[in-house]
């Protein structure tokens, strides 16, 4: 399944629809375990959307602190690219793949849902 995504995401971003519409993302991420505050991740991100009315995508990235709670904050590099198929007029499948830089231990995220709008 998650092949297939990949496939068609890049089939998407390899197709003829231009991108447009540039955009920055700020976005602040926190972390809890039982009540415990474990840190944050910001991101400062510029991207591009586009959108044909079937298939939706973006690709974003830049700089992100990462502050673990009790240890000084560093900036690492994240980014993220995703889409949305929209396979009927009120169900879409949307996906994303992103990931962030660390000297000993960089991440890599996924995304897969199923979004009905009513």
């Amino acid at each position: 399944m998650i092949k297939a995504l990949a496939v068609a995401v890049s089939g998407v971003l390899a197709g003829s629809v231009a991108w447009a519409n540039p955009y920055v993302n700020v976005e602040n991420n926190a972390g809890y375990s039982g009540g415990d505050y474990l840190g944050a991740t910001t991101d400062f991100h510029i991207g591009f959307e586009g959108s044909d009315g079937v298939y939706s995508y973006y690709a974003q990235g830049g700089p992100a602190f990462v502050s673990p709670q009790g240890e000084d904050g560093e900036f690492e590099l994240s980014g993220k690219v995703g889409g949305n198929v929209q396979v009927a007029e009120s169900v879409g499948i949307y996906g994303e793949l992103s990931f962030l830089t660390a000297e000993d231990d960089p991440s890599v995220g996924t995304k897969l849902g199923v979004k009905w709008s009513f």
